[in-house]
């Protein structure tokens, strides 16, 4: 009986450091899907007491998310910088010569507390058609200074990096409604 109970508190263990990274949710989306809701989970890994202040979250140039609209949190000033894309995209409306490149939440009250996570949220018009998958970068600065980057690459096949880069996956294109 001890035996499984050191297993069990291994695998408990384990589980409770693995979930605490910054996710996109959900996880996939068909191609070109339109007026989605990205939410970031950003949760407080420090067991400090020490505050995470600011979330900057670098949205996909190469593949850009049409249409975004960055929610407001209260306790939170939020930042939206667009760029031009590599290319512009054609849509229905028309060709579209800049998208939002980079959204910045920054606390102005006490920020996500130790054991805590905090959700933002993008309101997308359009997601991308042409790829498999959006990868985002996240830097997560603490209440000292501390930058935590969430930029690392998942590589199939390779251990999981300490600070991977959330994905959010693509796959097969929406139906036309009729």
């Amino acid at each position: 009986m001890t035996a499984v109970a050191a297993v069990v508190s291994v695998v408990v263990l384990a589980a409770g450091t693995a979930w605490a990274h910054v996710t996109v949710h959900p996880g996939s989306l068909p191609k070109g899907s339109s007026d989605a809701l990205l939410s970031f989970a950003i949760p407080n890994e420090r067991s400090d007491g020490v505050a995470t202040t600011i979330v900057e979250l670098d949205l996909p140039t190469d593949h850009p998310l049409l249409g975004v609209h960055a929610e407001e949190r209260a306790g939170w000033t939020v930042n939206v910088v667009t760029t031009k894309p590599a290319k512009p995209v054609t849509t229905d409306d028309g060709q579209i010569t800049e998208a939002v490149s980079k959204v910045t939440w920054t606390a102005t009250a006490s920020g996500i507390g130790q054991d805590e996570f905090a959700l933002f949220t993008l309101l997308v018009g359009t997601v991308p058609s042409d790829t498999g998958k959006l990868v985002f970068k996240a830097l997560q600065t603490y209440r000292d200074g501390q930058v935590v980057s969430w930029i690392e690459p998942i590589v199939k096949g390779t251990p999981q990096p300490e600070h991977p880069t959330p994905i959010l996956q693509l796959t097969g294109k929406t139906k036309q409604k009729r």
